[in-house]
């Protein structure tokens, strides 16, 4: 049997944020197969479901499924993943994990109940918008950029970015892994606000996405003038990031909400 748990991540409190499904796999087990691990995640059906495999240490070998595809890099999902070992008795404050795709990421436990995560920027460079993406997403545009894996695109207002209304049809035949659509906040509490879209990926919507977080941080520092801020995601659930720029890194915070345990009871194959 695998233990898992759905944790609530990004979030202030139970039922907000970000939830990913948590599934801790035998340590002394090969890796199932990616066609086992990809009918978990879809019977899951969140945005991310992580799949956590044991080495020495306080290393973990961490890898992500959506419902439809494995990522290369998930930041509620590891900041879940971590909040879950924690509560399953980890005693070390710092945990690491060994991704596929993103290398060696960490996760500190801090006093104050956050967990800040170690994940590497992903600054954006600004571009042309591609063909059909403001069409896609309905809106005019300050600004456009792409990153490693996302499009990122600058409007005029917070407003701007709750109201959209994308044809997700139509943005998932953009060629990306997702787009960050983001403005400057006008609530002093946050910094910019932001909404993530990959309908390409099977998430139409995402409600708090860390990994955009890694390029929105790059965006948003220089021109700020800031290298600690606050994003808030403005999805229906709704959920704040805190960011920190640390030269080729950015530390992501938040916290985190067990919501249901349990096991799967399908053995991995």
């Amino acid at each position: 049997m695998t233990p898992f748990a759905v944790i609530d991540a990004f979030a202030a409190a139970p039922f907000g944020g970000n939830p990913a499904a948590v599934c801790l796999l035998s340590a002394t087990a090969e890796w199932p197969s990616d066609e086992w691990l990809q009918r978990v995640a879809r019977e899951f059906n969140l945005s991310e479901t992580a799949f956590l495999r044991h080495r020495e240490g306080c290393e973990h070998e961490l890898r992500w499924f959506t419902p439809a595809v494995e990522v290369a890099l998930c930041g509620h999902a590891t900041l879940a993943a971590a909040h879950f070992l924690w509560e399953r008795g980890a005693t070390q404050d710092l945990l690491t994990f060994l991704t596929k795709k993103s290398g060696v990421l960490a996760a500190r436990r801090q006093p104050t109940g956050e967990i800040e995560l170690t994940f590497p920027a992903k600054p954006a460079t600004a571009c042309p918008a591609p063909p059909g993406l403001l069409d896609a997403l309905g809106c005019a545009a300050r600004a456009v950029a792409r990153s490693e894996y996302d499009f990122l695109v600058e409007v005029a207002s917070a407003d701007d970015v709750g109201t959209l209304v994308p044809d997700f049809a139509k943005l998932a035949r953009v060629k990306c892994r997702g787009v960050i659509v983001t403005a400057k906040s006008a609530d002093p509490q946050y910094d910019f606000v932001s909404r993530f879209f990959a309908p390409a990926e099977g998430i139409n919507e995402d409600p708090v996405t860390g990994s955009a977080h890694c390029c929105l941080s790059e965006w948003w520092g220089p021109k700020l003038k800031k290298d600690v801020m606050t994003g808030y995601q403005v999805s229906a659930r709704g959920g704040a990031v805190g960011v920190r720029r640390d030269g080729a890194w950015v530390k992501l915070s938040g916290r985190a909400a067990t919501v249901s345990r349990g096991e799967f009871l399908i053995p991995p194959g």
